[in-house]
């Protein structure tokens, strides 16, 4: 899953996925913005089967590939 995630915001940004670590905080470091958090909504949804509930959409749950695992994981146990 980290690497569907990691290749998925590495092609929308046109980045190497090597740059982007589990860790490295995608919007701090200006990798993704607002618009490529919806983008990343939308994939989460169509190819993990997950639903996002706008109060859902905070930094704690999207700032980083591992952040964004733990999301999918949850939502997936729920």
């Amino acid at each position: 899953m980290k690497d569907q995630i990691r290749n998925f915001i590495a092609e929308t940004t046109f980045n190497d996925p090597s740059i982007i670590k589990d860790e490295t905080l995608i919007f701090d470091e200006g990798i993704f913005d607002s618009m490529g958090l919806l983008g990343l909504i939308n994939f989460l949804e169509s190819e993990f089967s997950i639903t996002t509930e706008d109060s859902e959409l905070q930094e704690e749950n999207f700032g980083s590939v591992e952040r964004i695992v733990a999301f999918v994981e949850r939502k997936k146990a729920a």
